[in-house]
């Protein structure tokens, strides 16, 4: 499997270049990278960061095409809100074939609580065939996420993995599939393995970080080193998004940061 770190995970071991955080990690050991807001970075930055980790022979993971935490985009009807998104998924296109990955994380906004839960998911499959439609050509994937409404995200629109294989499944498509964030779903819906399993043939990428604090693997209540076998033993070489902070501040917390993923590493 991809452990692929974000940048500032190490900041305090590797510096605040991204360029340098990258050859830092590949010295670690590291074959992937994976940065959220990417998008926010001027196009030079990207093709920069891009030629490092092609020249080092790793890979980039996901990034966010669209992201809103506030507007009611893919459950709502607004004309205005969804053509904002389709612009999104547009721009993301050049982002991804800059940075030769795949994987685009579009986040599906907010729930609107004035109108019925089905009406919400219908619009949301709407919405995303016509992403579909701009992704299938390039061969590119969108991964949705669940996030929880207990902790850190109330409110959101998609926030478990049953609505988000339901979501996967409607639209049918190989370029709309779903991100399994341990994280999340441990907050959220607990049962890990079993919906693990019952979603496996929509899951197309997998982010961790443990709970309670959303720290690095082994400093909270999920049983990474079985997790992770389990994923592993099921065929997975995937990406393994690491969407966590650390626990000990300065250098100290990075290597131990460093020490948990050797220790729950199935290979």
């Amino acid at each position: 499997m991809k452990f692929s770190p974000d940048f500032g995970l190490f900041g305090d071991l590797a510096g605040d270049n991204p360029v340098d955080q990258i050859k830092w990690g590949h010295d670690q050991g590291f074959r992937a990278w994976e940065n959220t807001m990417l998008k926010n970075r001027p196009v030079e930055e990207q093709e920069r960061i891009s030629k490092t980790v092609q020249g080092l022979g790793m890979e980039w993971g996901q990034f966010v095409g669209t992201l809103t935490f506030k507007d009611v985009t893919f459950a709502g009807r607004d004309g205005g809100l969804r053509e904002k998104v389709m612009e999104d998924v547009r721009a993301s296109v050049d982002i991804a074939k800059r940075m030769n990955t795949r994987f685009i994380h579009n986040v599906l906004g907010m729930a609107d609580p004035k109108l019925p839960w089905d009406f919400q998911m219908a619009n949301a499959v709407e919405l995303l065939k016509r992403i579909a439609g701009v992704y299938e050509p390039h061969g590119l994937i969108m991964v949705m996420e669940s996030m929880n409404h207990k902790i850190d995200h109330p409110g959101m629109f998609l926030h478990t993995i049953p609505q988000a294989y339901a979501l996967a499944k409607a639209v049918g498509s190989p370029s709309v599939k779903v991100l399994f964030d341990f994280y999340h779903v441990q907050i959220q819906e607990g049962n890990l393995l079993p919906t693990l399993d019952y979603a496996w043939d929509e899951i197309a990428y997998i982010q961790i970080g443990d709970t309670p604090g959303r720290k690095e693997p082994t400093t909270g209540e999920i049983n990474y080193p079985k997790v992770l076998q389990h994923v592993y033993d099921k065929g997975y070489r995937g990406f393994v998004g690491l969407e966590h902070g650390s626990s000990k501040p300065g250098k100290e917390g990075e290597v131990a940061v460093l020490a948990a993923y050797r220790a729950v590493d199935p290979k």
